[in-house]
């Protein structure tokens, strides 16, 4: 599952995205427009200048922008650099593995089988995925309708 902070990244870099090649967005902008707490916002985006995806300009015209183009920032090096790993279960990392407690021996473990393949593939595909792409929006969930 992505963390608050990760999901909280990704937002904030899609609005930086949005607005790319108009100069600086003011923090408050963003916190405001994706409902992203100021202070919590402020430490990602620190975070996120010094791995070099924002860049901040002070005084009264400054704010963030993206140091690179959109179509130069994958969503897979966005989670790797606020969660560390695309892997659900530490057992299927490929760049932080950890044995995982309570388990069977690795080379017995169907599950972390799994986990490995369904890491691979959505590494696959947040690899290719940027803050270039479009993403549609699915229609929200109609409940079930309920017997009568």
């Amino acid at each position: 599952m992505l963390s608050q902070k990760t999901r909280y990244t990704i937002r904030a870099l899609q609005h930086l995205a949005d607005a790319f090649g108009q100069g600086p967005i003011r923090l408050d902008t963003i916190a405001e427009a994706q409902n992203i707490p100021r202070k919590f916002l402020t430490v990602i985006l620190s975070e996120m200048a010094r791995e070099g995806v924002v860049v901040s300009q002070r005084g009264r015209d400054g704010g963030y922008e993206l140091a690179l183009p959109p179509v130069d920032i994958r969503y897979g090096d966005i989670i790797r650099l606020t969660r560390g790993s695309l892997a659900l279960v530490p057992c299927a990392s490929r760049n932080a593995h950890e044995t995982c407690a309570n388990c069977l021996p690795e080379s017995e473990c169907r599950l972390r089988g799994l986990m490995l393949q369904l890491r691979d593939e959505m590494a696959a595909m947040l690899d290719r995925m940027t803050l270039a792409d479009p993403i549609p929006l699915e229609p929200p969930f109609e409940e079930a309708a309920s017997p009568a």
